[in-house]
């Protein structure tokens, strides 16, 4: 039994702690590395039984740091399942299904000159888990010159965007929307083109994103709100996903993981 063959299997166990809380960097990097460089070196000294010891304890604590951090789940595409999302139509429509991506279930949105979403109504407490985490990757970047500012422009190849209701009060529902553009700087920020009060769009990834990657993303939606419209925010009450390209003729594939907010 060779030494990395014996570090493979507590990976594995590392790994299906880790979908607990996400693919974010853990606060416990460190520690993992330190600790799995001693179990090497105690194989490679023969004291098995001391190896056992140390894989065992490093296991649990990495587990305690796991159950540490609160999740909010808020799609299930991994487990192959839709349930909660409902279509959200502008023009045309984006299909949406679950779809194997390298041998993993998660969402596919196609849009061919469309521009509609889905969205999950859901009450999140920032103040307990104002986290929001999500990856996503698109196959094909949006062609021609537009301006994403304007309405012939607002297209994007993949957007996520979270909502807190104004109630009755419709004027005052508020949407941070994070978005994957062609022509618009990573880091760029602007009101929507459509809804300048009500509508904050962040550029995440932008043209020098390369296509067919998976990107993690990890935004603190309190901060952001509060950055966007100088407001105070504990709920939100939407998670809305979205693929448009009805402004400007266009076509995109694109694919979004499982989608949750964390304490972390």
């Amino acid at each position: 039994m060779t030494i990395d063959y014996i570090c493979s299997i507590i990976h594995k166990i590392i790994l299906k702690d880790k979908r607990k809380i996400g693919e974010g960097k853990l606060k416990m990097d460190f520690f993992r590395k330190r600790e799995m460089m001693k179990i090497k070196y105690c194989i490679i000294s023969g004291k098995p039984v001391f190896v056992l010891v140390m894989a065992l304890w490093f296991v649990f604590c990495h587990s305690l740091y796991a159950e540490d951090i609160q999740k909010v789940p808020v799609s299930e595409f991994f487990a192959r399942k839709m349930q909660g999302w409902e279509p959200k139509k502008f023009v045309g429509e984006t299909v949406y299904s679950i779809s194997f991506l390298e041998n993993e279930p998660v969402l596919k949105a196609v849009s061919k000159n469309a521009a509609s979403g889905l969205i999950k109504k859901i009450r999140v407490d920032l103040d307990k888990t104002p986290f929001l985490n999500w990856k996503w990757r698109i196959e094909n970047k949006l062609s021609g010159d537009f301006d994403e500012t304007l309405k012939p422009g607002d297209d994007y190849a993949a957007r996520i965007y979270v909502v807190v209701s104004g109630g009755f009060a419709v004027w005052n529902t508020k949407a941070m929307n994070y978005v994957w553009a062609k022509h618009s700087s990573k880091g760029d920020i602007w009101p929507n083109a459509f809804a300048e009060k009500n509508a904050v769009m962040i550029a995440l990834r932008s043209s020098e994103a390369q296509s067919s990657v998976w990107y993690v993303e990890k935004r603190n939606i309190q901060k952001d709100f509060n950055l966007a419209f100088s407001e105070q925010v504990r709920f939100i009450d939407a998670v809305v996903l979205m693929s448009d390209t009805d402004n400007t003729q266009n076509s995109v594939t694109a694919f979004y993981g499982d989608i949750y907010f964390s304490s972390d």
